[in-house]
């Protein structure tokens, strides 16, 4: 086979990604987009070292776990994030779309994951926990392996997932600092408003819309979890 035929193979199968992607974004949208990625990869980096810090100064071994999964899930979240959305069209955009959207299911259940460690004398809280996770792992595995397919049910899915705490509503207003659980509810309000935005696709910065959303709730969740770490 020709470079020349390499080179073509290549070229409509980054033409086949942007049709599948539907990347229509001018310079200025992409550019708007790479600095909401820039804050957020660069303050969260900054913010999760803080936290780690703090919660092995002044939490107990569990708090740790939990921050620890908190951590890894919410940088996970940014870097693929601003990985994907920054990368030109290509063939190579295309599969890491698979794990960008793979990442909100796992950003979720980290996040409820040392907020629900609190109600360790729960055994329904720990069940949903459990369950919150299946759904996440089940989710991933349905992002990289049906790419492109069941987008939609996917969102219902993380809204879904995001507000099912609700249900240990009670029993979280009783252990959780208050201030904490404001931030919690606030983080919830922003993602959700930010989904508004993110099937808003005639209007433009769309993406770095919903993105700053997407930032803005993470600050209010990790809030939340600092919170948790210094009462």
């Amino acid at each position: 086979m020709t470079v020349f035929r390499l080179k073509q193979l290549a070229s409509t199968s980054a033409h086949a990604a942007a049709d599948v992607i539907g990347w229509n974004y001018d310079r200025a949208e992409v550019i708007a987009d790479g600095v909401v990625h820039a804050i957020g990869v660069l303050f969260g980096i900054v913010a999760a070292t803080v936290l780690v810090v703090l919660a092995a100064l002044y939490a107990s071994t569990l708090d740790i776990v939990g921050v620890s999964i908190y951590v890894a899930g919410l940088l996970s979240m940014l870097v693929l994030s601003a990985t994907y959305n920054l990368l030109p069209v290509s063939p190579a955009k295309w599969l890491l779309r698979r794990f960008d959207h793979s990442a909100i299911y796992l950003l979720i259940a980290a996040t409820y994951t040392p907020f629900i460690l609190e109600l360790k004398d729960s055994a329904f809280a720990l069940v949903l926990l459990a369950g919150v996770w299946c759904v996440a792992i089940l989710g991933i595995v349905l992002k990289l392996c049906c790419p492109g397919r069941f987008d939609r049910v996917s969102v219902g899915i993380y809204l879904a997932m995001g507000w099912s705490g609700v249900m240990l509503y009670d029993a979280v207003v009783k252990a959780l600092p208050a201030l904490a659980m404001g931030f919690v509810l606030a983080g919830g309000v922003l993602y959700s408003l930010g989904v508004i935005f993110h099937a808003w696709r005639r209007l433009r910065f769309q993406n770095a819309i919903w993105h700053g959303f997407v930032l803005a709730g993470a600050a209010c969740h990790y809030t939340a979890v600092l919170d948790l770490v210094l009462s």
